[in-house]
């Protein structure tokens, strides 16, 4: 049993722990992710409601999600939208679907916020699973070269994507221009 909770200021050490040991032996990371979860937390981009943490019945956490505001700009037009990142799962606990709970949780807590999607770069197999398409289908760019593939968006309420193209524009502590 996995219990999700909004994360709280005693849980940062462990989570800090926790998303380093989760990326660790990833190949497409920098290792910087519990580097940046730290900043976000102090950015205007952090809404503390969409920072959950899992818990496993002895109270241990066994993962972090954590969704910032973003922007999709068009030169004319910026619409808000949230960025999913990173999801972690502490090693043991991986492949038990902990980090799909902490998506739909997530998901639901910011449809319940009044947020109209998500946006993401992942795994190209792992998030449509969860109603993540490409980005480029609703002609979403990032201000970045990436796979079309692994750009992905999500709308939480029907059409909450339509006529909101533009280019993703993440917050400073991502460090992306």
């Amino acid at each position: 049993m996995v219990k999700i909770r909004q994360e709280e200021e005693k849980d940062y050490k462990k989570v800090f722990q926790l998303i380093e040991e989760a990326f660790r032996d990833m190949e497409h990371s920098d290792h910087q992710e519990q580097f940046l979860v730290e900043k976000l937390r102090k950015s205007d981009a952090f809404i503390p409601e969409l920072s959950l943490v899992a818990e496993d019945e002895n109270s241990e956490i066994a993962g972090h999600i954590l969704f910032t505001k973003l922007r999709i700009e068009n030169g004319s037009e910026a619409f808000e939208s949230l960025a999913l990142a990173p999801v972690s799962v502490k090693p043991g606990f991986q492949n038990q679907g902990i980090g799909g709970k902490l998506i739909l949780e997530g998901h639901r807590i910011a449809k319940e916020l009044g947020y109209q999607s998500v946006i993401l770069i992942g795994h190209e197999t792992y998030y449509p699973k969860f109603g993540y398409e490409k980005t480029s289908n609703f002609g979403i760019s990032f201000p970045f070269e990436i796979p079309e593939e692994n750009g992905m968006g999500i709308e939480l309420v029907k059409d909450g994507l339509k006529n909101k193209n533009g280019v993703v524009k993440y917050p400073k502590e991502f460090g992306i221009d």
